[in-house]
Order: structure tokens, then C-alpha cells, then sequence
């Protein structure tokens, strides 16, 4: 990235939301209290030292809700499974407020002068999320129809998020990254069909904007990791045909966990791919040393030129409205971030 120095320091997108607020969200009238609370999420960030910063998606109850503030058609129920707030498509899309992304961005502007980072779900992670049999059918007889509709919601987002002049635009993609686990492949007829469907409906979203920088983050759940889930394993070989084919610049990868695997990985990505490194633990309770992080980054600088790589925590720190980790812990964990940062560009620059 031009005029970043070597080895940037970035978040991938959320911040442990205070319970202040989250008591803001869905408010009408909350937007001036917004703004306040997120000066204090971009000061956290600038007084670590984070190069390219976000908002902490602190407008937003979650980083696949977001959808539901884009377009019209959804119902907010709580999951069967576990009674967590869980967003369905109930009817056909249409444009509920497009912008609402960019809005972010364009306020962000005012407040800082770092670098900004959009986050965006990916359209079949929605279609994974939010499609149900029982309540989406009679708008969508397929997950897939549901899907296909969501990407020129997604695409319209782009376009305004170009227009605010954002500097990487990324779209977040769990659901690729479980085609890493040999259980998760087990469980579908043809798994890499299914990961190829993933890519071309990101592709179809991010295609025709090579003027802006795009991402695609491959979160292995470290939320639900910090609510004691199961998470899963394996490394990304299963799926570098899927990632060698996204029409993206950069993929952010998680790797302070053994089960995201060896990054000699990094050997069969296009070389034209810049890294975000999942360097920094998410977890609640474990704040990498600096040293721990350069240990990391020094592995990946065996298979990538320091120019190809920017530091990043494995993935956002609060997927959801709540978070097991504080803001406190947070700051530790993103100077400890910046300190691995300095360290590395004073020995190769």
C-alpha cells in the first residue's frame, strides 16, 4: 500500500462495544452520541499506533447484521439453536439505506487522518446465516437466489465506499474458511463447489473497483473461540485454489492458532496477493509479547517480501454486539502490535 511504511499495522474490524453502546444500537436518535463514543474507539487506536483504522463497527450490532441496515426484507428473531438474536430474509430485497457503510467512512474522515478501513459480509456467508427453509422460502426458494440478490446491495456499497476515497475495502468471509476442516468438507456432496460458489459471488461483488484496494478476511470463528465453540482446524491448502482465484488484493489470514497451520502456504498464493497477518490473538487472557509477534512475522518473511505483508490481529474482537475481551486488553494487544512493527522495520528497512 503507497505511502504506508513497510510492515503497517491495521485491525480487521470491530472493537469490544461498551455497554453504553450497545445500548445506543437501533436508537434513531443515537447518532450524535455515536459519534462521541467512536472518538474514543479511533483514539484507541491512533494512541497505539494502528496505521489503518476502523470505526470498531461500533454502528453496527453485528458484522453480518449490517446487511439488514442496507436493505429491506429481513426479520430479527432469536437463533433456534441457542437463542442468540438472529437475523432472517423473510421477503424479496430491496434498498433500505445504501450508504450506511460509506456514512461510516465519511464520518471517520472528519476525526482522523489515518488510514480507513470498510468491512463488508461476504454473500454467501449471508446466505449461510440468514436463509432459513422454514421462514425464507416463499422470498427465496433457494439459499443461493437469496444470495445472488444480496451482491448489488453489496456491489452499491462499494461504489459509495470508492467515492469516500476508503483505502481498503474488506469483505469478511468465515464461511469460505470452513472449507479448511476435513469435518466441514465431510458434510457436503461436493465441498469445493461449494467454496467456488463462495468466490464467485465475492468476485462478482468486487469486480470492476482494481482502482481501490479489496480484501477478503478468512475468519477461522474467533468469537465463537471465545465463547468456548468449537472452532475449526486445518490449513488453508484445501482451499488455495478458492483463494488464488478471488479477484482481491489482499487476504487476511489468521495464524496465531497451530490449528490455521504452516505458512509455507504463503509458497502457493499469486504473488501479486499482499498479506494481512493474522499475528496478533484475538483470545481474551493472551497479549502477545512483541517479541511473539515478530516471532510470527519472521516466519512469514521465509515465504513473502516484507513488502507483501501488513500486521493485523487474527480477526475482529467483537464479531457480535458482546465481546469476552476489554478495551483495555485491546489497547495492550494493538501497542504490543505497533512495538512488533517498529521492531521489524528498523531491522529491515
Amino acid at each position: 500500500m503507497t505511502d504506508l511504511p513497510m510492515f503497517p499495522t491495521s485491525v480487521v474490524g470491530s472493537l469490544p462495544r461498551p455497554s453504553a453502546v450497545r445500548a445506543l444500537l437501533g436508537q434513531a436518535d443515537a447518532g450524535e452520541r455515536l459519534d462521541a463514543a467512536i472518538r474514543d474507539a479511533v483514539a484507541l487506536q491512533e494512541n497505539a499506533g494502528i496505521d489503518i483504522l476502523t470505526d470498531g463497527e461500533w454502528r453496527r450490532a453485528s458484522y453480518i447484521g449490517v446487511i439488514a441496515e442496507l436493505a429491506h426484507g429481513f426479520e430479527l428473531g432469536a437463533n433456534p439453536v441457542d437463542g442468540r438474536p438472529w437475523t432472517i430474509v423473510v421477503d424479496k430485497l430491496t434498498p433500505r439505506n445504501p450508504g450506511f457503510i460509506a456514512a461510516e467512512v465519511r464520518y471517520l474522515k472528519t476525526i482522523t487522518n489515518r488510514r480507513i478501513k470498510a468491512t463488508l459480509p461476504a454473500p454467501a456467508l449471508l446466505g449461510e446465516r440468514m436463509w432459513s427453509a422454514e421462514k425464507s422460502s416463499a422470498a427465496y426458494p433457494s439459499r443461493e437466489s437469496f444470495v445472488a440478490d444480496c451482491v448489488p446491495i453489496l456491489r452499491r456499497e462499494v461504489e459509495l465506499l470508492r467515492e469516500e476515497g476508503v483505502a481498503v475495502v474488506q469483505i469478511d468471509d468465515p464461511h469460505l474458511c470452513l472449507f479448511v476442516d476435513p469435518e466441514v468438507r465431510a458434510n457436503y456432496d461436493d465441498a469445493d463447489r461449494a467454496a467456488d460458489f463462495s468466490v464467485d459471488m465475492v468476485n462478482q461483488v468486487v469486480e470492476g473497483f482494481g482502482d481501490i484496494k479489496t480484501a477478503v478476511h478468512l475468519c477461522r470463528r474467533a468469537g465463537a473461540r471465545a465463547r468456548g465453540e468449537a472452532t475449526h482446524a486445518g490449513g488453508y491448502t484445501p482451499i488455495l485454489g478458492q483463494l488464488n482465484r478471488l479477484k482481491v488484493n489482499h487476504l487476511t489470514m489468521e495464524f496465531t492458532t497451530p490449528a490455521a497451520g504452516d505458512m509455507a502456504v504463503f509458497k502457493h498464493l499469486r504473488e501479486d496477493l499482499e498479506i494481512g497477518l493474522g499475528c496478533v490473538s484475538c483470545d481474551p487472557g493472551q497479549v502477545d509479547s512483541a517479541d511473539e509477534i515478530v516471532a510470527r512475522v519472521e516466519t512469514a518473511l521465509r515465504y513473502l517480501a516484507p513488502a507483501r505483508i501488513t500486521l493485523n490481529p487474527d480477526c475482529g474482537f467483537a464479531p457480535g454486539s458482546a465481546a469476552k475481551v476489554s478495551l483495555d486488553e485491546v489497547a495492550s494487544k494493538l501497542k504490543n502490535e505497533v512495538e512488533a512493527s517498529r521492531r521489524l522495520r528498523e531491522k529491515y528497512s
